[in-house]
């Protein structure tokens, strides 16, 4: 499970989202698709539920989903805008 860190501002729209790090001063531009991985992240679902959603929604084949899906995830790690949950209980 992943949880977008405080200072994290998201917002969707019809034509993909913005993410907004207060805490770096940074804005990124996402796409429909980006946008909506996102979302379904923020309520908690899990990678295999969300590549199965995003197939299903985009008409898009499961494997090329499924690579989609992990670099996204990757993608928001690396620029520190998702985090897994858990690595709070380590603190």
């Amino acid at each position: 499970m992943y949880r977008v860190p405080e200072g994290v501002r998201c917002t969707h729209g019809q034509d993909g989202g913005v993410v907004l790090d207060i805490r770096q001063g940074r804005i990124f531009n996402l796409n429909l698709l980006g946008s909506r991985v996102l979302e379904l992240l923020m309520t908690g679902a899990a990678q295999p539920a969300i590549v199965a959603e995003i197939s299903e929604e985009f008409k898009v084949t499961r494997n090329a989903t499924e690579n989609d899906v992990a670099e996204f995830i990757a993608s928001l790690k690396q620029h520190h805008l998702l985090e897994d949950s858990e690595s709070n209980c380590h603190h």
